[in-house]
């Protein structure tokens, strides 16, 4: 099965996430999309200490009217900081027959080289990168320079392709800005989130009293 991988804190889960993800599997044409709450990010503090076990329980619920979207607790299983090659290599281990796409932002990819061990994650997967409000520049522009001359552009697929066989694929789709921070803002403020998030993942948010202040 084509698989995209889309890792992230969810601090909550918004419609932002769920485009994105409907707009990668309709480019890559995947079979399914497994959406990973990260267990402890290494780049940023969690806000507001949410738990893992709350974030996932808001994927989880934001899921259910996308049978092509699946909730993963790999993350969370592992504990510990979330590193992303780490992950990568256990989804491998447990799903020896599937081929995965990882899905990051366009900023994100930007800043790949300070990531724990990342030439080897396009080793492990093709790398699908998003466009980002605020952002710009060709992939091939941004590849680290310590791994740039590993790859090739192939012109019959119009993508990048590294020496192990995995592509870094580029998806400009039409971004929705939404922001988790400016959502936790929001809510903490009493202003409302409607239009930003599934109505199932506020009524969660309001049943266990999250982000309020």
């Amino acid at each position: 099965m084509r698989i995209g991988i889309l890792g992230g804190t969810f601090n909550p889960i918004h419609f932002g996430h769920l485009h994105i993800a409907e707009e990668v599997q309709e480019c890559c044409q995947l079979d399914q999309v497994w959406f990973l709450p990260s267990c402890r990010p290494p780049h940023k503090q969690l806000a507001d200490e949410v738990p893992f076990v709350d974030r996932l329980a808001m994927v989880e619920a934001a899921l259910k009217q996308y049978p092509q979207f699946k909730a993963n607790d790999l993350e969370g299983r592992r504990g510990g900081t979330s590193y992303s090659e780490e992950t990568l290599r256990q989804l491998h281990k447990e799903y020896p027959g599937h081929e995965f796409f990882f899905i990051m932002g366009l900023d994100s990819f930007q800043e790949i080289s300070s990531w724990k061990n990342y030439p080897q994650l396009f080793e492990l997967a093709h790398l699908v990168v998003t466009a980002r409000p605020g952002y710009s520049g060709r992939l091939e522009e941004l590849l680290p320079v310590a791994i740039a001359d590993r790859f090739c552009y192939d012109a019959d697929s119009e993508k990048l392709m590294h020496d192990a066989g995995f592509a870094v694929i580029s998806v400009a789709h039409t971004c929705r800005d939404i922001s988790s921070t400016e959502i936790r803002r929001r809510l903490a403020a009493g202003i409302s989130v409607d239009d930003l998030l599934p109505a199932a993942v506020l009524d969660y948010i309001e049943a266990n009293g999250l982000y309020r202040k």
